[in-house]
């Protein structure tokens, strides 16, 4: 395997050349832009109502609507649905979302666009369980599978119907997982499997996606395709999308991570932000995703990488020294940055998580408490949290416990007395030399503070790494990055792609954001970013579906009660799935899930195992609560 063989240029921005495939009249790859679709929430039995989220969805901007279709009554009322967009004047082309039902999906591919099929519960099914298999005997499965997906195959390449083969992590087979374990590889066969089937045939309308709730999963897995598509001589289109993303800050966040570090990779012709909301809220976030890449990032020139030092497939931080405590084994460190006041006092400190009680006489820290606080020339004269220390330009430096000095390269290497245990060093990429290096590299005390003005800040800062990994140079690293955006939406979006980005591929010992915007909202999404990353956890993760038609339970509503009980609960992962096909796969990781299994019915899960089954959803929230209390898991929240 080619280590590199998954990206056109890592400094300088180009979309993988994909086969354009046709959606209807929408063409996906090639030379199309970057497309947008999402799924709608209704019971596709109620055509009103799907067609008029259809519509709302069209509105908003989605180019290509995804509708469930569990049995083949669905299937077959996708023709009405697709008539009463027709009639009024509304051409977007419709997805069929198929998983255990092949006979559906033969007749969905009779009337719309395109089918998607998930490989691990179209000819498989998931019991976790573990299965011995020879090759004589694993081949003997291909061909099951090769039976039962072939005639699909064969209707959609006589109707002029797409197929997505979509993988989802959660819901990889026990043949799969038998083969080749819980991971991105697996996923990448399951879905090649389906490929090569298609290929014998000569049917090659094929979208390929690699969705997992885990960013770092999902980008490994898309890169492994790439790289096993090139490798076998395919270049299907992509779709991108973070499965089970959630809502709200968190779902955009963990999106815009996961579809942004692919995007910067020229990875992807069309993608989905999966929320917890309304399908057309969706839409926005999407669009500010495709819109940075619309024309492509104009930059200037970045010497290109020959060979990178890690495995783009794998996850492994960058080995650095720990000093204090940055680097090393800790956690990536946030910085808070307070240089643009002038009279510092403790109220300046609440917006990174430290608020001083007047009564008390004492700091209380959030979950989500600043590491560092940057305060350029300004002073702090107050005592500060025991937990936070203060970064000051070199030349007003005071020398006080935990106040460390930043300097430039050329003052630290001019500097008479800098700090004997932690300083910091500006580095731009074009401060790069051989006599930069070799000052860096023997001294225990820096930590650089790798800045850019870059657009294509990403690029850049990835060949700072690069080059120290190429010399050897250990100096733990904070990613510092200014912003002139001008709204939440936008600072969110770009800061989530630049930082999460380079944790994807282990780079980072902190982060470190400027910009006019509010501190606590600055502070929160740094937070958020490393968290989506699954670098730092600091509150309570959800996996949680976007919902969709086999949703059997209100998840919106339950997911805003279950949040309102657990979101106190720092490091407990909660899975909230609306039906069973991704439920317990998806939630692998999960400490709990809440899984719809009938009509008003929940079924509890510790990790993977089953503990109460079909619960009336009345009081399955109590129930959930109940059960993290008796795991010890549970604290009671702080009074307010």
């Amino acid at each position: 395997m080619e280590i590199q063989n998954y990206c056109p240029s890592l400094t300088s921005y180009s979309r993988w050349i994909t086969r354009e495939v046709k959606i209807g009249d929408v063409g996906i790859g090639a030379d199309n832009p970057i497309r947008i679709q999402s799924m709608t929430t209704t019971n596709t039995m109620n055509t009103d109502a799907t067609i008029e989220q259809s519509i709302r969805m069209i509105k908003a901007g989605c180019e290509i609507v995804r509708i469930t279709a569990p049995s083949i009554k669905e299937a077959e009322n996708l023709r009405i649905i697709s008539h009463g967009l027709r009639s009024q004047g509304y051409k977007t082309p419709l997805v069929a979302d198929i998983h255990y039902t092949p006979n559906a999906a033969e007749v969905a591919a009779r009337i719309v666009e395109k089918v998607r099929i998930n490989p691990g519960n179209f000819a498989d099914r998931k019991k976790f369980v573990t299965h011995e298999y020879t090759d004589k005997s694993y081949d003997d499965e291909l061909e099951r599978i090769r039976d039962r997906f072939l005639p699909l195959v064969l209707v959609c390449k006589e109707y002029g119907t797409a197929i997505r083969i979509g993988t989802n992590h959660g819901s990889l087979s026990d043949r799969i997982l038998s083969r080749y374990g819980d991971t991105p590889l697996g996923m990448v066969e399951s879905a090649m499997e389906f490929i090569r089937i298609c290929r014998d045939v000569d049917f090659h309308d094929i979208v390929l996606s690699m969705k997992a709730s885990n960013t770092q999963v999902m980008v490994q897995a898309y890169r492994l395709s790439v790289n096993m598509m090139n490798t076998e001589g395919m270049n299907y289109p992509l779709h991108l999308g973070v499965t089970e993303a959630g809502e709200g800050e968190d779902g955009r966040l963990k999106s815009a991570v996961g579809i942004g570090t692919l995007l910067e990779d020229g990875l992807g012709d069309t993608i989905r932000v999966s929320l917890t909301e309304e399908p057309e809220e969706e839409i926005p976030v999407a669009q500010l995703l495709v819109e940075r890449y619309a024309i492509g990032l104009e930059h200037q020139f970045i010497e290109p990488i020959e060979k990178i030092p890690y495995d783009p497939y794998f996850r492994e931080r960058r080995k650095t020294n720990q000093i204090t405590n940055i680097g090393g084994d800790n956690v990536p460190r946030v910085v808070g940055d307070l240089s643009n006041i002038k009279n510092i006092n403790r109220e300046h400190l609440a917006p990174f998580g430290y608020n001083y009680s007047i009564s008390a006489d004492k700091w209380q820290l959030s979950e989500q408490a600043a590491d560092y606080l940057y305060v350029g020339v300004g002073k702090i004269d107050f005592e500060l949290p025991g937990t936070l220390a203060v970064i000051q330009d070199a030349e007003i430096w005071s020398g006080l416990l935990d106040h460390f000095p930043m300097f430039t390269v050329q003052n630290y290497l001019d500097a008479v007395n800098p700090s004997d245990v932690l300083n910091f060093v500006t580095l731009t990429l074009n401060d790069v030399t051989q006599a930069t290096l070799a000052a860096l590299e023997d001294d225990p005390t820096i930590v650089i503070v790798a800045d850019t003005n870059h657009f294509y800040s990403l690029a850049e800062q990835r060949k700072l790494f690069v080059e120290l990994m190429r010399r050897e140079i250990t100096a733990p690293v904070l990613i510092r990055r200014k912003y002139s955006a001008t709204t939440k939406d936008l600072f969110m979006i770009y800061s989530a792609i630049d930082f999460g980005g380079l944790q994807m591929d282990g780079f980072g010992d902190g982060i470190w954001a400027q910009s006019s915007l509010d501190a606590g909202l600055m502070n929160e999404t740094l937070f958020g970013i490393l968290q989506a990353s699954r670098t730092r956890i600091s509150k309570t993760e959800y996996i949680s579906c976007p919902s969709c038609g086999r949703t059997l339970f209100d998840l919106q509503e339950t997911t805003s009660k279950i949040r309102a009980r657990t979101d106190h609960l720092k490091g407990v992962k909660i899975g909230i799935m609306g039906c069973i096909v991704n439920g317990p796969g998806e939630m692998a990781d999960a400490d709990y899930g809440y899984v719809g299994t009938g009509v008003d019915k929940i079924s509890l899960y510790k990790g993977q195992e089953v503990i109460q089954r079909n619960i009336p959803s009345e009081g399955a929230v109590e129930a959930l609560i109940d059960l993290i209390r008796q795991h010890n898991d549970w604290v009671e929240p702080e009074a307010v």
